[in-house]
């Protein structure tokens, strides 16, 4: 049955591994800089993080406007519907993340005072004045939506095993 699942184009599944590995160094990164004392480490993992933050967001963009003009192939018909909706709502809710958290902790550490150095290439404007109440609120928002993310990504992955290794319905060959 895999067999007669289109796959997805080269470019999208390049994007898709693509923004897998930078989530899966990212969001380590972004766990482990809030729980270590301050230093050379911890700044090394901010920029970081916020550098793969702000390509991932443009990467997004970019994998949004390619989506748009080459839609993905339909689910397998043997596919239970709540399934169906399940995975869509997943993606709304991936995509969407991934456009607004890198936004918000751009908002956050402007806020904050610092300033977001994209792999030391280019510096991204300040979108706000300082102020460090905002800036904690912000970064509070942040977080909580980096571990519903964090959430997302872990049920994508267990429902692309299931279908891969329990259905074997082609859902995962897809993006393989």
């Amino acid at each position: 049955m895999a067999n007669a699942v289109e796959r997805y184009s080269l470019i999208a599944r390049s994007i898709h591994w693509l923004t897998a590995l930078m989530v899966l160094t990212m969001v380590p990164a972004g766990l482990v800089m809030i729980r270590i004392e301050g230093g050379a480490l911890q700044n090394q993992l901010f920029d970081f993080h916020r550098s793969v933050g702000i390509v991932l967001m443009l990467l997004t963009v970019l994998r949004l406007a390619y989506r748009l003009t080459h839609p993905p192939a339909p689910l397998p018909d043997s596919m239970p519907h709540w399934q169906k909706l399940a995975a869509k709502a997943t993606h709304v809710f991936l995509y969407g993340f991934l456009l607004v958290n890198p936004f918000l902790g751009w908002v956050a550490t402007s806020a904050y005072g610092a300033k977001i150095s994209v792999f030391g290439l280019y510096t991204m404007p300040a979108l706000i004045a300082k102020d460090r109440a905002l800036s904690e609120q912000l970064f509070q928002v942040h977080l909580a939506l980096g571990l519903l993310f964090t959430a997302a990504v872990l049920l994508h992955i267990a429902a692309a095993l299931y279908h891969g290794l329990v259905r074997r319905d082609g859902v995962l060959s897809r993006m393989i």
